[in-house]
């Protein structure tokens, strides 16, 4: 008896794909292994992040099934500044972002093996875990260069070329840039200080000492204001009567200048700055709003004084003045 025979159907079981590992196909793999993947959101421009710089970024961590992160920097208004290998302890995340140029924003996706391991960090990181970091870099800096020159003698630094020196005086400057805007005065005017010091120290021929200058002028411009907000309008002074000693008609340091003598109460000395700066820029706001608080300082000053001097020299109770017997 003839007949077909059918085999039996066979169920083919197809394992639902996770939205990380849906992710991670059209990922880049950047550790090898597929243990760090990356998927560019904005591409950014310039150079690479350099080993041992500090970065300057915002990021977002989040577990697979959380719409909210349970890392994350982006509600504070200045980021800090974190050093690789010092402050960042993800090797994820050190990897990443030395993958990434400023203004670049990526996603990523890091292994166990380059984030919290096969025990994860309780209770936030369950025991192997992939996790996932949205990345915005801001800015970089590589201080490595910097520190290590800045620990050499004076006679090891002249040695160098002086493109050298400007370049590790920028970077000390850029870092006190930074700490100031993080209202770090005194860490910026440590930074500064540095800077003015490798300046100072090295001397150029007569053709790229114009270098030195700019160079010079631009650390004492900072360190004047930086003094301001440290509420020591002295040293403000001094930094700025040696800038502008390089450009005396710099606009800035007559400003820093008058508002230094200002909080002195040296009125006349700080008029005198004040109406240069005007005279270099006559419709900046600060330099008028400036010359206008002076009057009004100076006139609360006259009237001080008129009232003191009436106190002094007028009729006692019984008819004296004031210094007789």
């Amino acid at each position: 008896m003839g007949g077909s025979t059918r085999s039996p159907g066979i169920l083919c079981f197809i394992p639902h794909k996770s939205r990380y590992q849906r992710l991670s196909q059209r990922m880049l793999d950047l550790s090898g292994d597929r243990g760090v993947l990356k998927d560019v959101i904005q591409e950014g421009s310039g150079e690479l992040v350099t080993p041992d710089a500090s970065v300057l970024v915002k990021y977002s961590g989040y577990l697979e099934h959380m719409d909210k992160p349970f890392d994350s920097n982006c509600f504070r208004k200045t980021p800090r500044l974190m050093k690789l290998g010092e402050d960042i302890t993800l090797w994820g995340m050190e990897l990443g972002l030395l993958s990434m140029r400023r203004g670049e924003v990526a996603r990523f996706l890091f292994k166990p093996t380059y984030a919290y391991g096969m025990l994860g960090c309780p209770p936030l990181i369950p025991p192997n875990t992939t996790v996932l970091f949205e990345i915005e870099l801001l800015d970089f800096l590589d201080s490595a260069e910097s520190d290590k020159f800045c620990v050499l003698s004076a006679e090891q630094q002249d040695q160098f070329p002086l493109q050298k020196v400007l370049k590790v005086a920028a970077t000390e400057r850029e870092f006190g840039n930074y700490l100031f805007r993080q209202n770090r005065f005194y860490d910026a005017k440590v930074r500064y200080k540095r800077a003015l010091l490798l300046l100072h120290r090295r001397s150029a021929p007569a053709e790229e000492q114009l270098l030195v200058e700019t160079a010079k002028l631009l650390v004492l411009l900072n360190l004047s204001y930086t003094y301001l907000k440290l509420e020591r309008p002295t040293m403000a002074l001094r930094y700025g009567e040696q800038a502008l000693v390089i450009d005396q008609k710099n606009t800035k340091a007559l400003f820093r200048c008058g508002q230094a003598c200002l909080l002195m109460t040296e009125y006349q000395k700080a008029r005198d700055f004040l109406v240069r700066a005007q005279k270099e820029q006559p419709f900046n706001h600060d330099i008028n709003n400036e010359l206008k608080k002076l009057s009004s300082y100076y006139r609360d000053y006259l009237g001080k004084e008129k009232e003191m001097c009436h106190r002094m020299f007028a009729p006692g109770e019984h008819g004296s003045t004031v210094g007789e017997n």
